[in-house]
């Protein structure tokens, strides 16, 4: 862990809530602080509106139609698109931002969160903030996962993790594994199986919904779900697992075109190859990785609280245990009930600035 030193003679810019990441969460929890008497300001990396979507490949769509996508306040404009494409998400987030008039400092990277007396420090690449509560909400991007693999570091040829992804046409005359079962796994097998040869790895056989649920669905059925489990009901099971393949149009071709077919589990890696369980070792030129996130908050590291998994205890939605004054928004149903999605983050973002308006008694 890092250690940091606080010098108290450098001027500080002092707020009673500064919101880390300027993404879905950030806004969201902006729309419900602009009611309050809250002084607030919002933190972002990224130079421009869109969180985690700036990053995302060309042909990323959401999961749900725009009538069923949008942030509190502010509906996301009907679109050309069944499902709206990344760029008009960028463009949706932007204006809503505008919008609202919400105070994002951009191109600012939060270093470390540090517990003070009467509050926090925040360091950050353009100097230190003070905050009396602190929200984080930086997603998951920025902390890419990928599993351990005997001889994963002798294989010598290119390698990519999804969040780095863009499109296919670089894999043009490449043989490509992509290893990962989920939603990217199955999009970005079903984008360069139209350029190059490709194969699929995944753990057991993947798991597709039917062709009519997409996200509005799998919202409704997880939301019916989670107010059953407030009533009492521990033993309600949903009609649809949220972790299967959502069947998006590109899917919907590449099973068409029977390339959906998942060769088996990796043993190891070689220098240039892979060894799958069944014993067949095969050459690849490119490994791309679509194995999902950790949260990203290293920012968190010197108070102590990350655990093994790279999550952080809290009371079951926002709010951290053990530290005062410190919330985190949009990084899963453990932070909040749907709170990683655009439609689902209101509600996780209207409770916890409710939590800090009581908190700092404003």
């Amino acid at each position: 862990m890092e250690s940091f030193v606080n010098d108290n003679k450098v001027d500080q810019n002092e707020y009673d809530l500064i919101l880390i990441g300027g993404g879905q969460s950030a806004l969201a929890c902006g729309f419900y602080l602009r009611r309050t008497q809250i002084k607030y300001l919002i933190l972002d990396q990224q130079a421009q509106p869109g969180g985690a979507w700036i990053h995302g490949w060309d042909s990323l769509s959401l999961f749900s139609p725009a009538e069923f996508s949008s942030l509190p306040g502010f509906m996301f404009p009907k679109s050309e698109n069944y499902y709206p494409v990344r760029d008009e998400v960028i463009s949706y987030m932007d204006d809503y931002q505008s919008k609202y008039e919400l105070p994002v400092k951009r191109s600012v990277q939060v270093i470390a969160v540090l517990k003070q007396e009467g509050g926090f420090t925040l360091k950050t690449s353009i100097g230190d903030f003070k905050a009396k509560a602190v929200i984080s909400a930086t997603g998951t991007w920025a902390s890419p996962f990928v599993p351990v693999f005997k001889g994963l570091n002798q294989f010598r040829n290119e390698q990519l993790h999804s969040a780095y992804y863009k499109n296919a046409l670089d894999f043009i005359g490449k043989k490509v594994l992509v290893i990962g079962g989920g939603n990217s796994g199955a999009q970005i097998l079903a984008e360069v199986s139209k350029y190059t040869a490709v194969t699929w790895s995944t753990i057991g056989v993947p798991a597709f919904l039917p062709d009519d649920v997409d996200g509005r669905v799998l919202f409704d059925v997880a939301t019916q779900k989670y107010n059953e489990q407030k009533a009492g009901n521990d033993q309600v099971q949903a009609k649809y697992n949220v972790r299967s393949i959502v069947m998006v149009p590109p899917v919907v071709d590449a099973r068409a075109r029977g390339v959906l077919n998942s060769k088996g589990e990796i043993e190891r890696f070689t220098e240039t190859s892979v060894v799958w369980k069944s014993g067949e070792e095969e050459n690849f030129d490119v490994v791309i990785w679509c194995t999902g996130f950790k949260p990203a908050l290293k920012h968190l590291e010197p108070l102590g609280i990350l655990q093994p998994d790279g999550r952080v205890n809290t009371n079951g939605n926002s709010k951290v245990e053990g530290i005062n004054g410190l919330w985190l928004v949009g990084y899963g149903d453990w932070t909040g009930f749907a709170s990683a999605t655009l439609i689902g983050v209101g509600r996780s973002a209207r409770s916890t600035v409710e939590e800090v308006v009581d908190f700092l008694k404003l």
